[in-house]
């Protein structure tokens, strides 16, 4: 079963893209929500064991990148 939903902790586009941050950390943290939501996609749909743990293995290194850039755009809004 496919949804269509965001699993990026609940924060929006519009949260994240309204402070003016740097524009290559906006277009790599949009590349990484789009990431997230594609394995996580994939990982609904396989039933083979090892891909399981591959979209696992994708989901979390993926959900680690997303809170690394979340964080330097924190940091950038808090030196605005």
């Amino acid at each position: 079963m496919k949804h269509n939903r965001t699993h990026c902790s609940g924060i929006t586009s519009t949260d994240i893209f309204s402070a003016h941050p740097d524009p290559e950390l906006l277009t790599e943290l949009r590349q990484t929500m789009s990431t997230i939501n594609t394995v996580f996609n994939h990982f609904e749909e396989v039933v083979d064991p090892t891909l399981i743990d591959c979209y696992i293995y994708e989901l979390k290194a993926a959900h680690l990148r997303y809170q690394f850039l979340l964080r330097h755009i924190k940091q950038q809004e808090n030196t605005i």
